[in-house]
């Protein structure tokens, strides 16, 4: 890392469910309204937007962000799939870090359709092509949702070389429940026992319905600058990044035949690796975490890739409770994916946003004690994963 970049400002809207949302713009105006309010700063003070979504036409980055002001700066559009929010961070940090910019604006947001994801062009090939053809050659195709069959297949999996139970997966879907309970930002805060769980139909054998996120709309930001920065406005002990890395897919992803490589494990595990070495911190010393729970089978996946714990040691460590308060770890706090949604374009800074208040200890009935190290995963197919370290001194 070059100099240190601190985040001085974040906000999100509450997630809605599609055809209940504000229009794209205004979900990320006041988005980063509050993200600027957050830092006591102007919009005449950000030098560069870096703005992501994934659905929607070209230049929607500038229609987002001129509600907050048109002064001519550089605003930059970013897709990155499910990781976009995350990929608009990166950007938004290394142009801090770099010393292009003093200031800069990560904003994300997504207005979904009802429904499963789907394909915006049908007159092309996919870029998901080469994964889709990996995918019914190791198991065939069915007609469930195709990201349930790429998730569901990579727990089957995994399922069958540990010999999980089945019920394992769907008691990371009961704690995202009762941790989305206590957050007003979240799309779902019913709380759901693990029988309710369980009995939810199947889409893709080890998952049911409620251990696969919603689409969602709604918008977050984040607002980077640097320690001169911060200093020139009164800002002290600020929450910063510590370490960051962004992986692609390696051939493993492909070549293995492997649904777990497939969906973007050893990109995890690489990330995390990068992160790791670059600070000196490791995955004992994390307090909290907020990990890409698109589907109960990716938050086990992921225990593992982060090195939180051991391989083949994810069903222990979920019954064991090291996935929740009381624990080793408190994994989502928010809800996750799985309860407080997942607008692709604004999880990544959604995802910011709560462990920037975690570790500011503002995160009211979610906070978690002490919490000074914080540790986010936000993962894209196609592929790109980010992993980002947060830390306060």
């Amino acid at each position: 890392m070059g100099r240190r970049v601190n985040v001085i400002g974040v906000g999100m809207t509450k997630f809605a469910k599609p055809g209940a949302s504000d229009e794209y713009h205004i979900m990320a105006r006041d988005a980063g309204r509050l993200a600027l309010a957050d830092a006591g700063i102007s919009y005449d003070e950000i030098e560069q937007v870096y703005a992501g979504y994934v659905y929607g036409d070209s230049t929607c980055g500038q229609r987002a962000a001129y509600t907050l002001g048109m002064t001519g700066i550089p605003v930059f559009n970013v897709n990155s799939n499910c990781s976009t929010g995350s990929s608009a961070l990166y950007l938004a940090r290394q142009a801090v870090e770099s010393g292009m910019v003093e200031c800069a604006l990560a904003l994300g947001f997504e207005k979904m359709a009802r429904g499963a994801l789907a394909a915006a062009f049908n007159d092309r090939e996919s870029p998901m092509q080469p994964q889709a053809e990996m995918m019914v050659e190791v198991q065939g195709l069915s007609r469930a949702p195709g990201a349930a069959q790429m998730f569901g297949g990579a727990g089957r999996e995994y399922r069958w070389k540990h010999g999980t139970k089945r019920e394992t997966f769907g008691k990371i879907a009961e704690k995202a429940r009762l941790h989305a309970s206590r957050n007003p930002y979240a799309l779902f805060n019913q709380v759901l026992s693990l029988d309710e769980i369980m009995a939810s139909e199947e889409v893709f054998d080890p998952l049911t319905r409620f251990q696969c996120c919603p689409p969602t709309c709604g918008a977050g930001a984040a607002v980077l600058c640097s320690d001169d920065f911060a200093a020139r406005h009164g800002i002290t002990d600020a929450v910063y990044i510590a370490g960051q890395a962004m992986t692609t897919d390696y051939p493993s992803s492909i070549e293995e035949k492997s649904m777990i490589k497939m969906i973007g494990f050893d990109m995890t595990a690489s990330a995390a690796r990068q992160v790791y070495e670059k600070t000196g911190i490791g995955p004992d010393d994390v307090d909290v975490v907020e990990l890409h729970d698109c589907f109960t089978a990716n938050e086990l996946l992921t225990y593992e890739g982060l090195g939180l714990c051991g391989d083949g040691q994810a069903e222990k460590f979920i019954w064991d409770g090291d996935n929740t308060y009381g624990g080793k770890f408190v994994v989502n706090p928010s809800g996750g994916l799985l309860s407080k949604g997942h607008p692709l374009g604004a999880t990544g800074l959604a995802q910011c946003t709560e462990l920037v208040w975690q570790l500011r200890g503002t995160a009211d009935q979610r906070q978690v004690a002490g919490a000074r190290i914080a540790l986010q995963h936000n993962l894209g197919l196609g592929g790109a994963c980010v992993v980002t370290l947060y830390r306060r001194d």
